[in-house]
């Protein structure tokens, strides 16, 4: 027995369920004892990819992602990754080997652990025999306590050494994670936060992924009904409250006009199970009338170069807006409050053929992006899985609605474009029985467009949808305001589509939304990935990037 059939086994009983690997010297005899193992693999083109598909796979499942790629350079490949899954704090254990000890000269040889701390993850140097299994089970326990990424680095001749009689016994980190224990609130700080809510008479309720974790969204929706708020998420929340009639859908930079509206005009905030970061504040510029409670197990009083919020409650979110709900009944009766505004607010969400009203002249042979996405949100059913890229696109395609947030992935606390095919294939590894739909804008798909020959590879059935705008959408609006040539970013209309049947796959070109049924119809029918090619106009400026830009003028 060799080492790497060690080092697989005490990995393999961490349950990780799926690897995401590109083998080289460091890391691909691991790799197939890992995969003698009956671990599922998932083999990809570039290293970046493999990271950043075992983010999605653990968003998704809520088990660690595991992936494994060469040392130096394999490892250099994964720094934007491994900065966004700890940003993300997306608990995942990253296997990449070592140069090896004996050689007097490797030409792959770094100082590795650097370059992983300049992300922000942990660095893990196993070198000793009788401290492999100890060091493996600790690492999948640490990022799982704490979200931080685990990066084991293992000189590759010491893997391939014979184990002799050594003693071993595999152990699993769930035997050190100690059982999440509920944090309650302070009643006597429950009770002086309720008369504050109770008299609010323009409330909006947020919800965060940490509502999501904690399911408090039945009890936000039972608050808002109560109160008379209305109902918006974060961005990664998208859909928590998608069965109310009295949401707005998302919050922050990305908010519709109606929900933006309701912002500026409201008198407190409720935040649930958010971060409070600087985006779903639009930069703080959002709630200018507004106190705001943060309702965490973390809360947070300044963030981001601003105060964030100025009441707390400092535990679990849906013991909290439990318990705040009944505080409000208790002292101040249960009859609803007057609707009148919330209905208003959603009144005009409603009349609004899109969520940003803005004209635009739209050549004849490209889309209006607002219309593609509109006539998609209608088309697409909504029990499909929805994961989301970044970049200018990732604006109009927030506002698909009716949508679980159990359905819905997005990553872009780094806010680096170049991920979505990754992400989505994750996803799909995540989630096998669920059709997933990757919509993102052509510069960052061709970032990583390889992956497509993964996608043929493994026979994932992805329904990719691209906005094209034949550009870097976000580059050339800002060179346009500052009055620079924009030649850099702006490269002409690719046909992603041929480069889709380039690779097997299914691929079809859109200028105008007349054959989108016929599409819909051949990709259900069909038992291959397809690619969705729709050139849209690069003159529709989101609202976000208005206001970006406004400001520098």
């Amino acid at each position: 027995m060799k080492t790497y059939d060690v080092v697989a086994a005490a990995i393999e009983a961490q349950g990780s369920g799926h690897c995401f690997a590109l083998l080289g010297d460091g890391n691909m005899h691991f790799a197939g004892a890992l995969a003698h193992l009956g671990v599922p693999f998932t083999y990809a083109r570039h290293e970046h990819c493999a990271v950043s598909m075992a983010m999605a796979y653990a968003r998704v499942t809520g088990r660690p992602g595991l992936a494994t790629v060469t040392c130096g350079p394999g490892l250099t490949q994964v720094m934007t990754g491994l900065t966004a899954a700890v940003r993300a704090r997306i608990p995942l254990v990253l296997f990449v080997g070592e140069s090896p000890l004996k050689n007097s000269w490797y030409n792959q040889e770094i100082d590795q652990a650097p370059f992983v701390t300049a992300c922000g993850a942990e660095y893990v140097r196993i070198l000793h025999k009788p401290r492999i299994t100890r060091q493996i089970q600790d690492a999948f326990a640490r990022t799982q306590i704490t979200g931080i990424p685990v990066v084991i680095g293992m000189p590759f001749d010491l893997q391939e050494s014979e184990w002799g009689d050594l003693a071993y016994s595999v152990l699993k980190a769930r035997d050190l994670i100690p059982a999440a224990g509920k944090s309650f609130p302070d009643p006597a700080n429950v009770a002086a936060i309720a008369a504050m809510v109770a008299g609010a008479k323009k409330p909006v309720i947020v919800g965060g992924r940490g509502a999501i974790l904690a399911d408090a969204g039945p009890a936000c929706v039972r608050l808002a009904d109560r109160i008379g708020g209305v109902l918006l998420t974060t961005l990664p929340a998208r859909g928590l409250f998608h069965r109310s009639a009295h949401s707005l859908n998302v919050v922050g930079g990305f908010a519709s006009d109606a929900a933006r509206e309701a912002c500026l005009d409201a008198d407190l905030v409720i935040a649930v199970g958010t971060s409070l970061a600087s985006h779903s504040a639009d930069a703080g510029k959002l709630y200018p009338n507004a106190k705001i409670l943060h309702i965490d197990t973390k809360p947070v009083i300044y963030s981001q170069g601003r105060v964030a919020a100025h009441f707390h409650l400092g535990a679990d979110a849906k013991i909290s807006v439990e318990a705040l709900l009944a505080a409000i009944e208790s002292d101040f009766g249960a009859t609803p409050a007057d609707s009148g505004w919330r209905n208003a607010c959603v009144a005009k969400q409603d009349a609004a053929e899109y969520p940003d009203a803005m004209p635009f002249q739209v050549a004849p042979d490209v889309l209006d992006p607002r219309a593609m996405i509109k006539t998609l949100d209608q088309k697409l059913p909504k029990d499909w899985f929805m994961v989301n890229s970044s970049g200018h696109c990732s604006y109009y395609a927030a506002h698909m609605t009716g949508r679980s947030s159990d359905d819905f992935l997005t990553i872009r606390e780094f806010g680096a474009i170049g991920n979505g095919l990754s992400y989505a294939i994750g996803v799909a590894a995540a989630r096998p029985e669920t059709q997933v739909v990757l919509i993102d804008g052509d510069g960052g798909f061709l970032m990583h467009a390889q992956e497509l020959e993964t996608v043929q590879r493994h026979g994932i059935k992805l329904l990719m949808i691209m906005m094209n705008d034949a550009a870097y959408g976000s580059e050339i609006h800002k060179l346009r305001v500052d009055g620079h040539d924009e030649e850099g970013a702006a490269f002409g209309a690719t046909d992603l589509a041929s480069v889709a049947r380039g690779f097997g796959l299914g691929g079809v070109t859109f200028r105008n939304l007349d054959g989108l049924d016929a599409a819909f119809d051949d990709f259900v029918a069909s038992d291959k990935a397809a690619l969705w090619d729709f050139h849209i106009s690069d003159q529709v400026v989101s609202p976000v990037m208005r206001r970006l830009t406004a400001a520098k003028t």
